[in-house]
């Protein structure tokens, strides 16, 4: 059977995200079914916040909360399940500017014992290092710095590894020379003590560089035998993903993507820039998930016993824009971020955001803070069947949609319902929806307007409240009344 294991806080302080755990509980599925899909049913988003402006890295807690850095506020936002996201308080010394800001995130494995987090960001004269008690982000130490800051390629993704020590993926600030300079920490992927410290093993003797040859890796993960894999940005022809070595040299910018030269290691992967632009990085499954900017997609790349790649896998096409981060959470799913705030997209209403992908097999169960939904109406021939997955709190709400067409393929579709109270909607994603009074319709974007015959489409949105929340009723597509679960 496929398990969903919780891992180590080692392991954990190399992770990110945030959880909105919601009524969804896990359930086994067939070894075979999770490796074709990668472990994850990408048709059933959930989301877990919004409103949220470039997030970038993101870290889980001992207590199972989650840390959210936003790249250019330089906020560092506490999310609990069920609940608006605090902030903590604004992370002094980050200067934004262009790719800069505060960038990757990292929770000590032994938080529990000393409270520190750890982040990489943008200062006024260079990228560094620091690590801070969570009650006392003020009081910071420099872990690293005067690495070279630009307005592009500032690296930035840190991560915990498997050892206990301290990666971190620096870019080469626009200077291509650094990357093959030993001397220079740009261009390299760093490994360190907790301190800052060089650590034993390390390849070059009093040096914190691991590898070199990189153009601008903002992606770290590690397999279930130790091995490091990092996705790295192209410049106009190939993005790479590359299996780390420590004193491997991966080309750049003497080589851009699989070359002939021995004097470098060829990636196991590579995209055009336009299909990728890779920023995050998880392993699962067995399989590589790299989150896309400018391909707008999750790339799912099956790994092979020796370290190599089978053929990638582009999942979300288009569905949530440009896509940030990508980890495994403690509970098993698969959480990502967009960046449709970084200057570079095109923001929806309700950007940016978290989502997160149950493993195969995962079943919706009700629970007294997400009530299922009302009695289900009958359904007419050819029908339609939705599924209405709901988180509430208070005064506000999530609902998860999924509509499954079971008529004639249609070319645009639009879902109405009749709220049963004072409900109104405050924001949506992969759809465009109007409110009046308690009549409300949700209608395709352009990119998902086809529906076929037992054909499925998900949405969401979010809203708020007073008195009761009740369940809608009426929920129709088209004219054709639905079977809700």
């Amino acid at each position: 059977m496929f398990l969903v294991r919780r891992p180590s806080w080692a392991t954990l302080a190399a992770l990110t995200g945030a959880a909105l755990v919601g009524a969804l509980v896990l359930r086994p599925a067939l070894p075979s079914a999770a490796q074709a899909a990668g472990g994850y049913d990408f048709t059933r988003p959930n989301t877990v916040a919004t409103g949220l402006a470039v997030p970038w890295g993101m870290a889980f807690l001992p207590d199972g909360s989650a840390l959210v850095v936003e790249r250019d506020s330089a906020r560092l936002l506490q999310v609990r399940t069920g609940a608006a996201p605090t902030v903590l308080g604004t992370v002094p010394g980050v200067v934004p500017g262009g790719e800069g800001g505060l960038l990757g995130l990292a929770v000590s494995p032994t938080f529990s014992q000393d409270n520190l987090v750890y982040a990489y960001f943008t200062a006024a004269n260079d990228n560094r290092i620091v690590r801070f008690p969570l009650t006392a982000i003020q009081n910071q130490t420099v872990v690293v710095s005067g690495l070279a800051k630009a307005t592009i390629h500032n690296g930035g993704r840190i991560a915990f590894g498997p050892d206990g020590m301290l990666y971190a993926g620096v870019g080469d600030a626009g200077q291509t020379a650094n990357a093959q300079n030993q001397q220079s920490r740009n261009g390299k992927i760093l490994r360190m003590r907790p301190d800052g410290t060089v650590p034993p093993g390390n390849p070059f003797t009093n040096s914190l560089v691991y590898s070199l040859g990189h153009r601008n890796v903002q992606g770290l993960a590690w397999d279930t035998q130790g091995r490091l894999y990092a996705t790295e940005f192209g410049q106009n022809t190939w993005d790479e993903v590359n299996q780390i070595v420590a004193g491997g040299n991966y080309g750049w910018p003497t080589v851009e993507g699989i070359g002939n030269n021995p004097s470098f290691r060829n990636p196991i992967v590579q995209w055009t820039t336009a299909e990728a632009s890779p920023s995050g990085a998880a392993i699962a499954n067995g399989t590589l998930f790299a989150a896309a900017l400018r391909g707008t997609r999750l790339w799912a790349v099956p790994l092979t016993a020796a370290g190599g790649a089978g053929t990638p896998v582009a999942e979300l096409q288009g569905q949530f824009g440009r896509l940030r981060t990508v980890v495994v959470g403690p509970d098993g799913w698969l959480w990502v971020t967009t960046s449709n705030r970084d200057g570079r997209g095109s923001p929806a209403q309700s950007d940016d955001r978290v989502l997160r992908f149950p493993p195969v097999g995962t079943q919706p169960s009700a629970s007294s803070s997400a009530p299922s939904s009302s009695a289900s109406v009958s359904q007419a021939p050819g029908g339609c069947a939705v599924r209405w997955e709901v988180n509430d709190w208070g005064t506000g709400f999530v609902v998860n949609v999924t509509v499954t067409n079971r008529g004639p393929a249609l070319n645009g579709w639009a879902l109405s319902w009749t709220f049963g109270g004072n409900q109104r909607v405050t924001g949506a994603w992969q759809t465009r929806i109007t409110q009046t009074g308690t009549a409300v319709t949700a209608a395709n974007e352009t990119y998902n307007a086809t529906l076929a015959t037992n054909g499925t489409v998900a949405f969401g949105f979010q809203g708020t409240y007073t008195g009761g929340n009740a369940r809608p009723t009426d929920i129709r597509l088209g004219s054709t009344p639905c079977t809700v679960t």
